[in-house]
């Protein structure tokens, strides 16, 4: 069954993306997740159809459209119980370098994107001694000639085993000699093929989703002084500006897994009979379910709200952070409640539900935590002292 949430936004592309999902069922998903697999069929098939390319201007290649389109196509495959985490960093990551890149870049890499042959998936930004304090990156890269010579480690860097390139943060000015922390910190598009064994280290880490992340090393990496995106020193105002999309368009997936667990719950409260009456009609089964889904339709308006005010050029800080935790809230308390409600058929592979529980969890954490968020609002719209 379907739960009913009154779509209106990108109707032909919602059905044309529900219609490609149904060629990758459940079954195709949980081998993936058994095997902790990349799933490049999927990735391919996407590519083809054009989605990875959406918010690419027609101009290098790509269909050029708004960033609801985005969070609509990939609303979509997670409500289809797909995963599009696998390639979701495409669409937000290549935003630094529409925004901030030079012509001939924008020129080199955009069309090759757009087409397929080359993915930029990778985002090397959270180190293990910072984590989300970005401003104390310790990767330095240091210009020679034209080339700038990188040391430094990355970690959760997902999908960089599976991208041609990875957008990459780096500090170029000590931070003892800027006048801001957030200044001295560069952008470099970094070409992994050509890196790889020539400075570049990619270690997986095993987590408890398959997420394909990995921890990155760099010894005297060098990358063409070309491939600095913008100017040197003012990397880490690129990074922020790019943030607003990538909020919105995950806060667009936890939608998706919230619609998904939903469907699921209720559809197995009508069929599940206990004591001669299916289970769904039990208040106690019945409230939980319903609750969640009216945190999910919430979430689902401060998401098309968040999106909207970002189409229209407005400020809409508040309004993705908001929308990001959420609807990362809505889709895990669709999880607790579909695993509730399934009771120990909710631990078995075979239903799905374990796996889509484990994947929107992250969504707490990742991109940004929860903590983080209710920082930046307490500060920058209650006006509270600073906390951190």
């Amino acid at each position: 069954m379907s739960i009913a949430t009154h779509e209106v936004d990108h109707p032909e592309i919602r059905e044309a993306v529900a219609r490609l999902c149904a060629d990758f069922p459940d079954e195709y998903w949980r081998e993936r997740d058994r095997a902790g697999a990349y799933p490049t069929e999927f990735v391919a098939a996407l590519t083809q159809a054009g989605y990875l390319a959406a918010l690419i201007p027609e101009e290098y290649g790509g269909a050029g459209l708004p960033l609801s389109a985005a969070a609509a196509i990939l609303e979509e495959i997670q409500r289809s119980g797909g995963n599009g985490a696998a390639c979701h960093a495409q669409m937000f990551v290549m935003g630094t370098l529409l925004r901030h890149g030079s012509e001939q870049q924008k020129r080199r890499f955009l069309p090759e994107i757009a087409a397929g042959r080359l993915r930029l998936q990778a985002f090397g930004v959270t180190e293990p001694t910072s984590g989300t304090d970005t401003t104390a990156l310790k990767t330095v890269a240091r210009r020679e000639g034209d080339e700038y010579v990188i040391n430094g480690q990355k970690i959760w860097t997902s999908r960089a085993e599976h991208s041609d390139l990875m957008l990459l943060l780096a500090r170029t000015t000590p931070r003892e000699a800027v006048a801001k922390r957030t200044d001295g910190l560069s952008v470099f598009l970094v070409d992994m093929r050509a890196a790889l064994g020539r400075g570049l280290t990619i270690r997986p880490i095993r987590t408890m989703m398959n997420h394909a992340t990995t921890e990155i090393f760099m010894d005297d990496l060098r990358v063409p002084a070309d491939n600095l995106v913008g100017e040197e020193g003012r990397g880490f105002r690129y990074i922020l500006s790019g943030m607003n999309a990538e909020r919105i368009l995950i806060a667009a997936e936890c939608v998706g897994d919230a619609k998904w667990l939903l469907a699921r719950a209720t559809r197995y409260a009508k069929e599940r009979v206990v004591f001669g009456r299916p289970i769904g009609q039990n208040q106690g089964i019945q409230f939980p379910i319903a609750k969640a889904y009216a945190q999910m339709r919430a979430a689902e308006l401060m998401v098309r709200e968040a999106a909207r005010l970002y189409e229209a050029g407005a400020p809409c800080g508040p309004e993705a952070n908001m929308a990001k935790m959420l609807a990362a809230d809505a889709s895990f308390e669709a999880a607790n409640v579909c695993v509730q409600t399934h009771g120990g058929f909710g631990f078995a592979e075979e239903y799905d539900v374990e796996r889509k529980f484990r994947e929107t969890r992250l969504y707490q954490v990742a991109p940004i935590s929860t903590n983080l968020i209710l920082a930046h609002l307490a500060e920058h719209v209650l006006g509270l002292p600073r906390s951190y």
